[in-house]
């Protein structure tokens, strides 16, 4: 009788087992279409526009600005760490050969800094390789230094941000506000706190990258000035009197806040900046490879219900803001004015 009853026991443990990963797997498989998301082309860089700031979106939130003869370098990530690596907790290092193949393909030969939002894997795994491979100064927080550091990156190539501070590259100038970072991690929390304390060092699991601040980053030009709200949080007033023509909008978990916040999140970001392009970014499952746009799972933050929410909230409180959705390593002339819709 023992024994039989210990035999139904673990059937029902392994049928529950069962069960509940293809739930997981049915949760993780679906995912919104980026065609449901019916927004007009933004302005190809091309002949037609000579002299334009173009930005080249490379995935998640890594944008490379370039205005012909100055590159910047919003975030570094190349690399791309699987699920499985996440779920194992693996222990994961450069791809060197697909950060060498980066760098030739979208011609980052005039790279002058490196800039993350914030320390997460997902913005900063990359910094030191980039740099080591380009002489490009890397500009961030301490933890995002302690990452430069562990991957041999000289001193004199690194420099701790000085917050509301402008720092010249060319004729960018970029100032790092503090902000926050989207609160989406258990009840509320921020996912991975706290900071990077000594030199990290390849290879470490993706939790070895921690957020280490937060930051909005301005990039202006005399052409024009774009923010890169990097994550979906904010921090209130942190922005006042800074205005900007295009906002790179962390979209990343958003839908999973509620619409309120959403509502309050554009009203900073957008609204109060008086910004006329807006671009979603940080939409794209992070564990795909490198150039490979798969919005992520419906469960952790729906791209399209969120587009839904930033078309009412044009129509609300800027109707005049053109929304546009980025196009993986096609460079878009930002500040060429879009023509009204309809």
């Amino acid at each position: 009788m023992w024994k039989k009853r210990t035999k139904q026991a673990a059937s029902i443990i392994v049928a529950v087992v069962a069960v509940g990963a293809a739930v997981i797997v049915w949760f993780w498989r679906d995912r919104p279409s980026l065609d449901d998301i019916n927004w007009p082309e933004p302005p190809i860089a091309s002949a037609t526009l000579p002299d334009s700031v173009t930005s080249t979106w490379l995935g998640v939130t890594t944008l490379l600005f370039d205005d012909s003869e100055t590159q910047i370098l919003i975030d570094g990530f190349i690399t791309r760490p699987s699920l499985a690596d996440h779920v194992l907790k693996r222990q994961v290092d450069n791809d060197m050969a697909m950060i060498n193949f980066a760098l030739d393909e979208y011609r980052m030969r005039r790279l002058a800094a490196i800039i993350p939002v914030h320390s997460h894997f997902d913005h900063a795994m990359d910094v030191g390789a980039i740099a080591n491979r380009t002489s490009a100064s890397i500009l961030g927080s301490a933890s995002t230094v302690e990452i430069a550091r562990g991957a041999g990156v000289p001193e004199d190539q690194t420099m701790l941000v000085v917050e509301n501070h402008p720092y010249e590259f060319g004729e960018f100038t970029v100032t790092l506000f503090r902000s926050r970072h989207a609160p989406i991690g258990w009840r509320g929390s921020v996912p991975l706190p706290g900071s990077i304390d000594e030199p990290l060092t390849p290879p470490k699991p993706v939790s070895a990258w921690r957020e280490g601040g937060s930051y909005t980053v301005v990039v202006a030009h005399p052409t024009g000035t774009t923010i890169v709200q990097g994550s979906a949080g904010f921090a209130t007033e942190s922005l006042r009197n800074v205005s900007a023509d295009v906002v790179m909008l962390g979209v990343g978990g958003l839908e999973s806040l509620g619409r309120e916040y959403a509502e309050q999140y554009w009203q900073q970001l957008v609204t109060a900046t008086g910004a006329h392009s807006v671009f979603p970014i940080h939409f794209d499952d992070f564990t795909k490879p490198f150039g490979e746009v798969v919005p992520g799972p419906k469960v952790l933050g729906n791209i399209a219900t969120t587009a839904m929410w930033l078309e009412d909230f044009r129509e609300r409180w800027d109707n005049e803001v053109q929304l546009f959705m980025p196009e993986f390593g096609r460079p878009v002339a930002i500040y060429a004015q879009p023509l009204p819709e309809g």
